[in-house]
């Protein structure tokens, strides 16, 4: 991750209060955005010194657009969110949660209770209560320790495993004078590679391998090893698959990509995880989750992640690779062409990847194809990419189905064309992400996928796309049930409609400022789209709202 703003180091000068000094320490920092739920006396500060303040409408939300700056700019500029104390940090915790389950670095700053009421019980104490679900809390507690903290905070968001950092802000400490100026400098970046020995033995292996796999994962992105990633696949002929936070750090259409999986999964990545004699993991952390890839029991793996902790964590490891993705990659393709130095044909092997794809695609193309109402959501799925420029766009999932039906068909042409996730997985994530993506990147198209049932979590958040004017794309999918569910529940459903949901969320999307519409007809998707797309041209954020069928099959490889 790339450090702060790039600036020589200079003092900072803040005279006014605490909350003054740590906007002037963010401003130093690169932090341009501050998302946030009054109140906390941050946003004011940074609102002071022109840092864009976001305010949503549930924190969760907040969170969630934060963790997509990160992601999207590399820790460039950093994900920040304050809200107030008690209730405001209580509801925040969700998000918080799910930023340390993906790993992405975000900086919260929860307002606290004065120092003297900080442990009173039941006073919610967030250094306490989300030292879980995070790398580091502490609070601040003086005004001389304001740089100390900060600079603590920002290294270690920028070093190690990405991960939340929480500092507690307390009320009265924020209120306190602070005089300058602060001497800060922004912290260092510091990787790390292999042993040269490691390395040797890894070439080694992927060389003798029959039929070797790559698996990579989101470390590839943080580490922007891109080029290097695709480089030693080609040079030995080895298939690419991708965790779901790893989707799109592999051009999918590349000859040796073999996509993305979880409990949705095409036939390429079931084949190749199955039948490869040697699977390599880079930038990932294997860890077992019910809504990823499960590596099969006996697989050779050689494990290259930035994080020990993850070495034999929920997978064996022949030979164990610590240090960053691109260095690690780049090492690694040296020793690999020190011993083979010419590329080794890859033809054989793309055929068969293409001849495996077309053979599942076989037995799914009727439900990207259906006419008939309720709509498939697959054929939502496919027009949609069939329309949008998909190099040039972003686009998340949902928890569920959203997420199982999307990721074995959408083929990511570019870095982080595609957010995924799924360690945790906590419905109306999507949302947040799209909108902190676009304010990352203001000339993609951003696109999140969710279900009626993920709306129901964080859907008045489209009143903050609206308000804030961040035209996002909203494709929602709404079968009128907890669809997923249906085969665990049918005593529930039966009796008592347990798993029954509705609205009318095209016209919900409308009352809150955003250009809505609803399809039932497959005639009328791309038509709905396209003028979907035009309102985001214009400015405004667009939720098309499909009625489909509830289905309950999803690819299984």
């Amino acid at each position: 991750m790339r450090r702060g703003n790039g600036q020589a180091d200079q003092p900072v000068h803040a005279n006014g209060t605490v909350a003054d000094a740590i906007a002037a320490l963010l401003k130093r920092e690169g932090v341009d955005i501050v998302f946030g739920y009054p109140r906390n006396q941050v946003l004011e500060a940074a609102a002071r010194i022109d840092i864009r303040t976001v305010i949503v409408r549930q924190e969760r939300t907040g969170l969630h657009m934060a963790d997509a700056l990160s992601r999207m700019s590399k820790g460039a500029r950093m994900g920040v969110f304050v809200m107030q104390q008690g209730p405001g940090a209580e509801n925040a915790f969700g998000g918080v949660a799910q930023a340390f389950a993906d790993s992405i670095p975000v900086l919260v700053m929860p307002q606290g209770y004065d120092l003297s009421q900080a442990y009173v019980p039941y006073n919610f104490n967030s250094v306490r209560s989300m030292a879980s679900v995070a790398k580091h809390c502490e609070p601040l507690t003086s005004p001389a320790d304001v740089g100390a903290v900060m600079r603590r905070a920002f290294a270690m968001l920028r070093n190690g495993r990405p991960q939340p950092v929480v500092i507690e802000l307390p009320y009265d400490v924020l209120a306190m004078p602070f005089t300058g100026p602060l001497d800060y400098a922004p912290g260092k970046v510091v990787t790390s590679q292999p042993a040269q020995s490691d390395i040797d033995a890894a070439a080694e292996a992927l060389i003798a391998a029959r039929n070797p796999a790559i698996y990579a994962g989101q470390g590839v992105h943080w580490s922007e090893a891109y080029t290097e990633l695709r480089e030693l696949a080609e040079h030995l002929a080895i298939p690419v698959m991708t965790s779901l936070p790893g989707k799109s750090c592999f051009d999918e259409t590349h000859p040796l990509a073999l996509g993305s999986g979880g409990n949705g999964i095409n036939g390429g990545v079931r084949k190749w995880l199955d039948e490869c004699d040697v699977l390599f993991g880079i930038g990932c952390s294997f860890t077992a989750t019910s809504f990823g890839l499960a590596i099969p029991p006996g697989k050779r793996v050689i494990h290259a992640t930035l994080d020990p902790l993850d070495i034999d964590k929920s997978v064996p490891s022949e030979i164990a690779l610590v240090g960053d993705a691109r260095l690690t990659l780049a090492a690694l393709l040296e020793a690999v062409k020190a011993r083979v130095p010419a590329a080794r044909d890859s033809a054989h092997v793309a055929r068969e990847i293409a001849d495996t794809e077309r053979e599942w695609f076989a037995r799914w193309r009727a439900k990207c194809t259906q006419e008939t109402s309720p709509l498939s959501p697959y054929r939502v799925l496919w027009d949609l990419q069939q329309t949008v420029d998909v190099a040039n766009t972003i686009i998340t999932h949902d928890a569920g189905s959203p997420r199982d039906q999307l990721v074995p068909f959408w083929k990511s042409r570019s870095p982080h064309g595609y957010i995924g996730w799924g360690k945790s997985t906590q419905l109306g994530y999507g949302l947040g992400l799209a909108m902190g993506a676009k304010l990352a990147c203001p000339d993609k198209l951003c696109i999140n996928v969710w279900g009626d049932a993920a709306i129901g979590f964080t859907g008045t958040d489209l009143e903050t796309a609206a308000r804030e004017g961040i035209p996002i794309l909203s494709i929602l999918l709404n079968n009128e049930a907890m669809a997923i569910e249906l085969p665990i529940m049918p005593v529930a459903t039966e009796k008592y409609r347990a798993t029954d949901i509705s609205g009318d969320y095209a016209a919900f999307a409308r009352s809150l400022g955003c250009h809505g519409e609803r399809v039932t007809e497959a005639a009328e998707i791309v038509p709905a789209l396209r003028r979907a797309l035009a309102a985001i041209a214009a400015g405004q954020p667009a939720l098309v709202e499909f009625i489909t069928e509830q289905e309950t099959a999803f690819p299984r490889g």
